[in-house]
């Protein structure tokens, strides 16, 4: 395990790979940690540098008082990356961690040559729905959500697996406080008119099947980027590196390639 102390902040990280190899850089969605990229990373072309971190507040990341903004995590990610000497990388963002890339893209524009964005969009649902989940979990406790966000993540048959059961109880392990103000920082997030400023090579992936970030809000987004390919994963849902790993790990090859 690996921590960096950045800016008062300890952060989880798992750096693999050649050390002056291309660096890719995955965040994680909402309510999980870095173990969401385990089944994908082996499937990836030798030789590259790949990152994964903990966001603030998940998995092993120090968790700090609320509320987050997507500026703040996007901040969190390019101290990382500065920390690691990394430039020109890609960054993959699924979920919360598409804003957060989209962030980073505006704000650090130095540090990416190009940019995936996971089953994610511009701007997620509304701030009355965030705040509904923020008030249930408040009264709840996370696993309170537990199931209804396991069918908005998976599609009907991985939720009949014991490996789904795995991921429901990695969520509702995340800290409470911390989880809470992830949402308030998606509640308030609207990325739309920054995005819409981004000319780096894009590459936009949906689920066919996800409830929680639809192809069409992806597709939306993607439209936002000048150039951006849009992909859609058939029979995936919210965690298509979970459910369907081989034909994610092949667009995210092919976008590779493509950058060289």
């Amino acid at each position: 395990m690996q921590v960096a102390e950045l800016q008062g902040l300890a952060v989880h990280y798992a750096d693999q790979g050649p050390r002056d190899g291309r660096a890719v850089v995955f965040g994680n969605s909402l309510g999980t940690d870095l173990r969401v990229w385990d089944a994908v990373l082996p499937l990836l072309p030798q030789g590259l540098r790949l990152v994964r971190y903990d966001k603030r507040g998940h998995g092993l990341t120090q968790a700090t008082p609320g509320p987050y903004s997507i500026g703040q995590l996007a901040d969190d990610a390019a101290a990382l990356m500065d920390h690691l000497g990394l430039r020109d990388a890609v960054f993959v963002g699924l979920s919360i961690g598409g804003l957060i890339g989209q962030s980073l893209a505006a704000r650090r524009p130095d540090l990416l040559r190009g940019l995936v964005l996971s089953n994610t969009a511009a701007k997620i649902g509304t701030p009355e729905l965030w705040r509904d989940r923020i008030a249930t979990i408040r009264a709840g406790g996370i696993e309170a959500i537990g199931a209804a966000t396991m069918e908005r993540w998976f599609s009907p048959a991985f939720r009949e697996t014991t490996e789904c059961r795995a991921w429901q109880m990695m969520l509702e392990r995340q800290p409470l406080d911390a989880y809470a103000a992830a949402c308030e920082a998606i509640a308030a997030a609207d990325l739309r008119e920054a995005t819409a400023t981004l000319r780096l090579p894009t590459l936009a992936i949906a689920g066919e099947l996800d409830g929680a970030t639809p192809p069409e809000i992806v597709r939306d987004t993607a439209a936002l980027i000048p150039g951006a390919r849009f992909e859609v994963l058939p029979g995936a849902g919210h965690l298509p590196g979970v459910e369907v790993a081989p034909a994610y790990a092949a667009l995210l090859t092919r976008f590779l390639e493509e950058l060289g």
